[in-house]
């Protein structure tokens, strides 16, 4: 069986690289997920994951998470659990409940204290300053407050054929406390079963959870659809479903991957990324174009736009 990992966002190459490792030695696809996922949640600079996460519009950084086992089925998420690190594997731990596999707010936070997780407070100096520059930027400029909302997003298969799917947020940004959106949510920002394949969502979680996108790639791709063609079609539908019945759609991108270690993306805006690796290929980020004509087109990240976003995410946070 041939290995694959794909995942949402640049953000995502650096832990794919190094789960890439233990895949390559044949080691379980839930055990690379969360290594992945850890290390994007560990980097200050990614500040729509884990810690220098952007806060709520009180200031307190909120995180939601989820795992999903794709021979089981088994699925452990939270919701706004608040200074604790790692919330991906939190939620992997969760998985392994029979009960109470999704847990939020308060009693995410007992959870993860009684089982020993390392409380830590994920609000830093920069998402501060990020905070304080969108509450100006929303008076003088008339910018929405909720611009920022990236979640990483993983689907791994193994060489046993295992699949696993994960998903890590700080979600909306200066979203009202309490706010949850699709990406802990199964069949909305992830689903994978080892026996078709799995799918994971960024964007908008209110207009994402409406199409329960996922789900449906999964669906698609059981009746025999390549997962380009599965991701292509969910995103063309729901986004035209969207604008037909409310007038306008939110942010959907999707990756998507299959039990032959296949893979497909889709989205309805420009500058999505992606970053793949596999048995056949080295890790790579690609570059999204916005879906025409029915199809989700891509490129290989050149040399010098990923020497941009390097500068870009790490460069000083300057008030006008």
């Amino acid at each position: 069986m041939k290995w694959t990992m794909i995942a949402t966002w640049r953000m995502a190459i650096e832990g794919i690289t190094e789960a890439s490792k233990d895949l390559e030695k044949g080691c379980f696809s839930g055990n690379a997920i969360e290594k992945a996922i850890k290390m994007v949640e560990d980097f200050p600079y990614y500040k729509s994951v884990g810690y220098g996460g952007l806060p709520n519009e009180k200031c307190q950084v909120e995180l939601d998470a989820a795992y999903m086992d794709g021979d089981t089925l088994s699925i452990g998420a939270i919701g706004g659990i608040t200074d604790f690190k790692n919330p991906i594997s939190i939620a992997k731990k969760l998985s392994e409940e029979r009960f109470n596999c999704f847990l939020v707010g308060l009693g995410a936070n007992e959870y993860a204290q009684k089982e020993g997780f390392e409380r830590v407070n994920m609000l830093t100096d920069r998402a501060k300053r990020h905070y304080q520059k969108r509450i100006r930027e929303t008076i003088d400029k008339g910018l929405s407050p909720y611009a920022g909302h990236d979640t990483v997003g993983m689907i791994a298969i193994d060489k046993n054929g295992k699949m696993a799917a994960g998903t890590s947020t700080s979600g909306l940004f200066m979203k009202k406390k309490g706010r949850v959106g699709d990406s802990p949510v199964s069949g909305s920002g992830f689903y994978v079963d080892s026996e078709i394949g799995g799918a994971s969502a960024t964007g908008l979680g209110e207009d994402l959870m409406k199409g329960c996108i996922s789900y449906e790639i999964v669906r698609l791709m059981k009746e025999g659809l390549h997962p380009q063609q599965a991701a292509d079609k969910a995103v063309l539908e729901l986004n035209e479903k969207l604008i037909k019945r409310r007038g306008k759609s939110g942010d959907i991108s999707i990756v998507a991957l299959n039990n032959k270690g296949e893979w497909g993306v889709a989205t309805n805006i420009e500058g999505f990324t992606f970053s793949v690796v596999s048995e056949d290929e080295h890790p790579t980020v690609y570059l999204c174009n916005k879906i025409n004509n029915g199809q989700t087109t891509y490129d290989v990240a050149t040399k010098e736009w990923l020497e941009a976003y390097e500068k870009r995410i790490k460069s000083p946070i300057t008030f006008d």
